[in-house]
């Protein structure tokens, strides 16, 4: 049989086995899957290449010499259901996914779709769930076939955890390639392989692959859908590193056919240009919109760019979309404390010295930086008496350059954050060493009396009310230094907490095993500085956020609080709380310069705008309202800030003008989720849901003499006493000891969803479902048998019910055929050839529990009559098999339509003969 006789979903004989056909990649090649295997177990192989011939192929039907009880029946029903992976509906993504999307989420996806090439600007709000977006648009083109390499592009902090989402939530195993790592990817390959070629799913470190000498062979071997997150730090600022990365992203974008999906909770930062070079990485057209005269051409570009851009804000989704019960109750308070004896005097001492620093300062550039040194290290001693003492240690090292200043100042650290929670160098002239070292002996003193620190017995005071609240916090500070004294405090007094600290000094692999050991307490509290404000969710262990110190960036105090109020937070509350002194003058110029306009345009618009970018109006300003708010009295005259105030507050309604133009909500008019939706839900319930899955995987663990243990408030999975086989599959991903399990969607915090794509299901599925198909293939588990009979008051006749695997061929716009399969099943009664109950009527049968046991020589007459019959069921079954074909073209054509989706077709054709993967014999129960 030549290769070119073949179709996609034929079934052939090859080396001494049964293979599916799954695809045609090229001429006289094709790629097939064992009839009894996983997509695992998939090659490719050439027929004309061949040993033995590769022939036509029928499945076997079962055999009635090795029957099952219906405990068996049930189980292989379900794990043929819960195996497969080749859906046959619209969506072909949905049975890889362990998530089951919002309505909203669904909207990128359905945008997409309509693409030809698909790139998308993904800019939800913080915590709505742009990675799972971005993730199921790849999952739908994998699954379509329309794409098989893809490249994840993140800051080096996020590979991780991006490799973790992939496999948990996507059913997808990415290679992390960073600059720890390429080098052992590296080893083995040919000279002229690149790692890109070998591995054809990769989540890259941008700052390892961005450099110059790699820019160049990256673009070449990059593959041709790319998903980069955190865009926005590839297009602001002036950095050496940001034009790197906007290179390199540039670079991929000159590939017209590329598809490419940016995230960003922060598409505009108040930069016009920085926006433009972002929309123009989606479309160069979209650079530059027209301006405000021509409405014509303004609505075009609108209607332009909304088919490339989707941006929703909380709101918008718990109101417009109906949909709050996405995301926990929110709960923020405000925490004022007030500064007294030394603590309050050693504000005053620094700012004396600040003072003198600034006024002895000669020429403008040097009195831009005394200004500059005054308030990083003012920010410093606002922070903490620990972070006070190392800014003032490191000033004693030297003059600081005003480019080291300004991220530190204002948290513009274009995503890099672990750079920037070091304690800066400010400035230093000689004869300032004798005041710093002054005030760094005061600033120890008080470090050593943290108990009697205002602020600190604060932080103690809310996190005691927290407790009571059953929340588990984070607390975020702004310093190395404040994080580590905090913590170090903080485990005198919680002495039966866990508490961990976890700053800039760890990498990033470190920073994330750190936080998952502390899953194992139940009492824990998290001090982090803004390293941890993106990155590593923490929804899963946390409920509560602390900012201890003022974020002079107002989009950090949002990112912050989006690391555990987000999507997929089990608590059903949330708390935020906002520490500052009352009569702090360094905490008190923050909120009147910048933390109260921020909050007034977030209030009026909805979005938080980051600070202006005039750094010398916003530290004129500042530096004025430090000095006004200091209680002792100084000359003010020394000291020319002009129209400091008048000139920010231009400053600050420029951003919230900006953020008007660029804020409109491109509704997806055309786009109906919420008819699409439904389609969604019934292929998942055909595929196996969540009430499925929980059935399965208990039986299945009793089956393997291994059940859940049901003895506390959630059964537990004991991964240690299944059989070896499938406890070392299980160990490869992780899972060892005992861990609590629930198979609803958003569990309690520290108990692990289990869903269909969940490791522990799918390969329990793999195993039982392959052991029956091929009983010589399993060890240490006796395969379940593929035929039986039992009485029960569920018929009143002799009834046959048949377990099939249908096959289906999938093709979109005559391009491109896909293999779909579906498990399901018919019922006939003894005597009839045309079935009383199909699909999920007929599976029900299986589950009426039996009223008696028959014996085995009856049982294999019974089973062993219905295989005779089988001939007589052929034409029915096909039959079965071309209405079910119509009517998942009937699907595809639905979503198309809901879509507004124009030209593309899809053609759905029943592959022939259908499986009979069991078959099982009823016999009614007599009173």
């Amino acid at each position: 049989m030549n290769a070119i006789d073949l179709r996609t979903g034929d079934l052939v004989q090859a080396r001494g086995r049964e293979w599916i056909v799954l695809g045609l990649p090229e001429e006289g090649l094709i790629r097939v899957r064992p009839l009894s295997g996983s997509e695992e177990d998939a090659q490719v192989i050439a027929p004309a290449l061949e040993i033995m011939s590769v022939t036509p192929a029928r499945f076997a039907p079962p055999s009635a010499d090795e029957p099952d009880t219906q405990d068996g029946a049930r189980l292989l029903a379900d794990a043929l259901r819960l195996s497969l992976r080749r859906g046959a509906g619209p969506f072909r993504s949905a049975a890889h996914l362990g998530v089951e999307p919002r309505a909203y989420q669904l909207v990128p996806m359905l945008m997409a779709l309509r693409l030809e090439t698909k790139r998308l600007l993904i800019a939800d709000d913080v915590g709505i769930g742009k990675t799972i977006e971005a993730g199921m648009i790849l999952r739908e083109m994998i699954d379509r076939g329309e794409v098989d390499r893809f490249t994840v592009l993140c800051p080096p902090h996020l590979v991780d955890q991006w490799v973790g989402e992939l496999a948990e939530k996507f059913d997808i195993d990415a290679v992390a390639v960073t600059s720890s790592r390429a080098r052992s990817l590296e080893r083995g390959l040919a000279l002229s392989e690149s790692i890109f070629d070998a591995y054809p799913y990769t989540v890259v470190s941008l700052d390892y692959i961005k450099s110059d000498n790699r820019r160049d062979s990256f673009a070449h071997a990059c593959p041709d859908f790319v998903i980069v997150d955190e865009a926005h730090s590839c297009v602001g600022g002036s950095e050496r590193g940001t034009q790197q990365r906007f290179a390199l992203l540039e670079r991929l974008a000159e590939k017209p056919e590329r598809h490419m999906l940016l995230l960003t909770a922060t598409p505009h930062s108040g930069n016009q240009d920085a926006y433009g070079r972002l929309l123009g990485l989606i479309d160069a057209d979209l650079a530059d919109a027209p301006g405000g005269a021509d409405s014509n051409a303004l609505e075009r570009y609108r209607r332009r760019l909304a088919q490339h851009f989707v941006q929703r804000r909380r709101p918008d989704i718990e109101e417009a979309w109906g949909d709050g019960s996405a995301f926990a109750r929110a709960h923020s308070r405000e925490a004022p404390f007030q500064l007294t004896g030394d603590f309050q005097n050693f504000q005053e001492d620094v700012l004396d010295y600040c003072v003198g620093v600034t006024t002895n300062a000669d020429g403008d550039s040097a009195r831009r930086l005394a200004f500059w040194g005054t308030l990083a290290l003012m920010r410093c001693v606002g922070s903490s008496p620990a972070a006070a003492a190392s800014a003032l240690r490191n000033r004693l090292g030297g003059m600081a350059e005003e480019e080291a200043l300004e991220p530190v100042l204002f948290d513009d650290d274009e995503g890099m954050l672990s750079d920037t929670d070091v304690e800066p160098a400010t400035a230093l002239a000689g004869e300032e060493r004798e005041q710093i070292s002054r005030l760094i002996s005061q600033a120890e003193k008080l470090a050593d009396r943290v108990d009697e620190d205002p602020k600190f017995l604060m932080l103690v005071k809310q996190l005691k009310a927290l407790e009571k609240e059953n929340a588990r916090t984070v607390v975020f500070c702004r310093f190395i230094s404040t994080a580590d004294a905090v913590g170090e405090a903080l485990r005198k007094i919680f002495r039966k907490h866990r508490i961990e600290v976890v700053t800039g000094r760890l990498t990033p692999e470190e920073r994330r095993e750190r936080v998952d050991d502390m899953g194992d307490d139940d009492r824990r509290i998290l001090v982090a500085t803004d390293c941890l404000s993106e990155g590593i969710n923490l929804q899963k262990l946390f409920n509560a956020v602390i900012h201890y110190d003022l974020n002079w960036n107002p989009t950090r105090h949002q990112q912050r609080e989006g690391r555990v109020d987000r999507f997929g937070q089990p608590a059903k509350d949330v708390w935020s709380v906002m520490m500052f002194g009352a009569n702090s003058m360094i905490d008190g110029a923050v909120i009147q310069v910048i933390t109260d306009k921020a909050d007034r345009i977030r209030e009026a618009l909805g979005v938080t705008v980051p600070v202006p970018e005039d750094s010398a109006s916003v530290t004129s300003a500042l530096m004025q309202a430090v000095l006004l708010k200091s209680e002792r009295h100084r000359s003010q005259g020394m000291f020319d800030f002009g129209e400091a105030d008048a000139q920010l507050e231009v400053e600050w309604r420029n951003a919230e003008d900006s953020a008007k133009k660029s804020q409109a909500r491109y509704a997806q008019g055309a786009l109906k989720p919420a008819e699409v939706l439904p389609e969604w839900q019934r292929l998942r319930a055909l595929n196996g849901g969540p009430e499925e899955v929980e059935r399965f995987a208990r039986r299945a663990l009793s089956r393997l003499e291994a059940p859940l243990d049901t003895t506390g408030k959630h059964p537990r999975v004991h991964y240690d006493r299944l059989p070896t086989q499938l406890r070392e599959r299980m160990e490869a991903r992780g899972f060892t000891g005992s861990r609590a399990v629930s198979f609803a969607d958003d569990p309690e915090p520290d108990v692990t969803h289990v869903g269909r794509v969940h490791p522990l299901v799918a390969i329990l599925a793999e195993t039982l479902a392959e052991g029956a198909l091929d009983p010589g293939g399993t060890r240490e588990i006796e395969p379940l048998g593929r035929c039986g009979t039992w009485r029960t008051r569920a018929v009143e006749s002799v009834t046959t019910v048949m377990l099939l695997r249908l096959r289906f061929t999938l093709t979109v716009s005559g391009r491109r055929t896909l293999l779909a399969e579906e498990a399901t099943a018919l019922a006939f009664r003894r005597g009839e050839e045309q079935p009383f109950a199909t699909g999920a009527e007929a599976l029900a049968l299986l589950e009426q529990e039996a009223t008696g046991n028959i014996e085995r020589i009856a049982i294999e007459r019974q089973v062993g009559e219905a295989l005779n019959r089988l001939d007589d069921y052929e034409q029915a079954i096909a039959t079965f098999a071309h209405e079910r074909a119509e009517a998942l073209r009937e699907d595809h054509d639905r979503v198309k339509a809901a879509m507004r989706g124009e030209g593309a077709t899809t053609e759905v054709e029943s592959a022939l003969p259908a499986d009979v993967i069991g078959l099982y014999v009823l016999v009614p129960e007599i009173a």
